[in-house]
């Protein structure tokens, strides 16, 4: 270590220092995907010895280093794959990979198509030239209330595909105070329109539910969700093709719906985590708050 950790004073109380070391990690892991990750600089992060921290991030995340890196820069490369017309080639550079031949590999590994592939038949392509009128299950849209429901929340400002850092913090805080309870809910709150809003601007809102009464300090804050009726419709596949699905939903089926929306933001509920599930398996549900009629 070359220098004293900020953490080791004594005053420092809030919450236990291996979840802020670990958190200074994944946040300098979002930060710098494009770059090499070596694991000795990333020890001296977290102010943690070389031998061990690495272990004790595991124990907290559940998952290797190597293994977030992979699934951040594959959910990075998917997004790019699905809304840019960036080459493949250079995807792949992006991504870490000295070619595209080993990034191809892995993608399809992970994502059950190669990069190509997705580009031209991913999830997002399926809400492509389809009308609200037309069947298919997978893109119906439901009309219900949802309930009032307490939150603790963790602002996240900038791209909306790099919400999961606010959700590592979140939870990470909330585990150390010791409010997660099983069956805690996984949902988050957007507040611009991104075709209007520069990225680095965005705001948005990691929230938990169902966590433990207890008291919270800043970032976190404790709040309320209104109940209000919705548009619910529920996305299965990666979160990359999830841009697709808003387009569709607000220039199809709003459009066509004779429903107008409310002056409140978009929330999403997360059904399973991308720590343990496929990407072609994950399930959002979104919803879109409607006005009265």
């Amino acid at each position: 270590m070359n220098q004293r950790d900020p953490l080791d004073n004594a005053d420092v109380t809030q919450w236990p220092r291996f979840e802020q070391r670990m958190h200074r990690v994944v946040e300098h892991v979002y930060l710098h995907l494009d770059e090499p990750l070596d694991l000795m600089t990333l020890a001296d992060i977290a102010h943690l010895s070389p031998h061990h921290w690495h272990r004790t991030y595991h124990a907290l995340y559940g998952e290797t280093l190597a293994a977030t890196v992979k699934r951040l820069r594959l959910h990075r490369a998917a997004g790019w794959l699905a809304n840019t017309t960036l080459p493949l080639e250079r995807i792949a550079r992006q991504s870490g990979y000295p070619n595209l031949q080993s990034f191809t590999r892995l993608f399809k590994v992970v994502y059950g198509l190669t990069p190509a592939r997705y580009r031209a038949a991913g999830q997002h392509t399926e809400f492509a030239g389809l009308t609200c009128t037309e069947p298919g299950a997978a893109h119906a849209v439901e009309i219900r209330t949802l309930p009032a429901v307490e939150v603790v929340a963790l602002a996240h400002t900038g791209p909306y595909m790099q919400i999961g850092l606010a959700f590592d913090g979140l939870f990470g805080r909330v585990a150390a105070l010791g409010l997660v309870r099983p069956g805690v809910r996984m949902l988050a709150r957007f507040f611009d329109d991104p075709s209007c809003v520069p990225e680095v601007e965005l705001r948005a809102q990691a929230c938990i539910a169902g966590c433990a009464p207890g008291d919270v300090a800043a970032p976190l804050t404790r709040s309320t969700l209104p109940a209000a009726e919705c548009a619910m419709l529920v996305h299965t596949g990666p979160y990359a093709s999830m841009g697709a699905a808003y387009r569709w939903l607000f220039g199809q089926w709003l459009v066509q719906s004779g429903r107008e929306p409310a002056d409140a933001p978009v929330v999403e509920e997360y059904m399973n985590s991308p720590r343990e599930t496929a990407p072609g398996d994950l399930v959002t549900h979104i919803h879109l708050p409607l006005r009265p009629r």
